[in-house]
This record gives C-alpha cells, structure tokens and sequence, in this order.
C-alpha cells in the first residue's frame, strides 16, 4: 500500500505509510478526545446556564485534557516526520 503526496514541481513523492497510518490514529484520537471533552458553552449558556469562567478541572476531565494536548503534539510531530522524510519518486 502506497501513499502519495501532491506533486510539487512535476515530482511524485512517497510517503511512508507507517508515518500516514500513524498520522491517521492520532487524528481519528485527536477528534475523539476534542468532543469528549464537555464544556458549558453551548446555547444553554447563552440563556443564563452554567458558567464555566472560572471552574477548574479536575479528576478525569483533566486527564482527558492533557490526553488531548498530548494527542495534537503527536500529530505535529508525525506531521513534521512526514514532511522530512518523504523521499521523491523519480
């Protein structure tokens, strides 16, 4: 299985499909631990509901946190590891 990058300048380039699928995890990761994570902002704040100005997080909620944050450093770092080590197709 093969993976390709867009052409730049007329030169097909590869891209490890480790680094793509591991890309893939972490994103798929990354969305899951982004809508885990409930905060009061939605319409029922607008209307007088529960503020979360100041509330601090705790227990689980602040473990998903650093999980989630910890997640979108992976996805830099794959995403950067892709972009050095993608090797031109001659």
């Amino acid at each position: 299985m093969l993976s390709f990058r867009l052409p730049r300048d007329g030169v097909l380039e590869l891209v490890n499909p480790l680094l793509a699928f591991g890309q893939i995890i972490v994103s798929v990761g990354l969305m899951a631990a982004i809508l885990l994570q409930s905060r009061g902002a939605g319409l029922s704040a607008t209307f007088g509901g529960d503020s979360s100005v100041y509330r601090s997080r705790r227990g689980i909620e602040k473990r998903l946190f650093q999980f989630t944050l910890l997640l979108g450093a992976l996805f830099v770092v794959f995403s950067i590891a892709t972009y050095v080590l993608t090797r031109p197709v001659a």
